[in-house]
């Protein structure tokens, strides 16, 4: 049947500020509709950011937004508007928090053919005053939930990971992005990297301008011509 998205929940993400907001889809198609800045585009981020690279995520695209009008850095500390400075040439984020909190985003997914849950985390803080914040990343399978596995443990992320690592059905927090991409990857049954470029892709559809680049760029797996060629 196919691995379907049961449930996301995000914590300190963007301006859901303090709280755990729950999105419950149960594996069916769901409308999430809004008023400019409500936050849609924010909870398509967390969905992109727990299945994209680091380095491919362009986020707030699903809105059409410029490049690097949002960044990692700015839901995890939850910049919410600007400020001008006190002599008025310039503007700087205002941030609903600092380095001593830290930040969940937590996709579960379930397979009704096989009756089999995955469920993928990643966990953030902010460990300098710059630059992007730290993270490591989380596969289980099991179902896991932000209040009963990612709480009450302070601001001690050390002592998160450790806590995790008891679990049973939880694999080692993964410290970069390759490792954990192939542990997803490999539950879900995708062979290759393709199908999440073409995910991120339809994310902003509404911006493709050639549909015949797009489905030879996103949707065409590339191979070796010169064999073929040669044949």
């Amino acid at each position: 049947a196919g691995f379907r998205l049961k449930r996301l929940e995000v914590y300190n993400w963007g301006t859901f500020h303090n709280r755990i907001w729950e999105l419950s889809l149960n594996g069916l198609n769901g409308l999430l509709t809004g008023d400019i800045g409500s936050g849609k585009s924010t909870l398509v981020d967390a969905v992109t950011t727990l299945l994209v690279p680091a380095n491919r995520v362009l986020y707030n695209k699903a809105a059409g937004a410029e490049y690097k009008e949002r960044s990692l850095r700015s839901y995890v500390l939850g910049y919410y508007k600007s400020e001008r400075s006190d002599g008025g040439y310039s503007a700087k984020p205002v941030a609903l928090r600092d380095r001593n909190s830290y930040s969940v985003i937590l996709g579960s997914f379930f397979n009704e053919g096989y009756e089999q849950s995955v469920t993928l985390a990643q966990v953030f803080w902010q460990k300098e005053t710059t630059g992007q914040p730290s993270r490591f990343y989380i596969v289980a399978d099991r179902e896991l939930s932000i209040k009963n596995y990612f709480s009450n443990f302070g601001s001690d992320i050390s002592r998160l990971k450790k806590e995790l690592k008891t679990l049973e059905h939880v694999e080692l927090p993964f410290d970069t992005f390759p490792p954990y991409g192939a542990a997803f990857r490999r539950r879900f049954g995708l062979q290759s990297n393709q199908a999440l470029e073409l995910f991120h892709q339809t994310v902003s559809l509404k911006s493709v301008g050639n549909l015949t680049s797009f489905v030879r760029e996103h949707m065409l797996e590339a191979f070796d011509t010169a064999p073929r060629i040669e044949e």
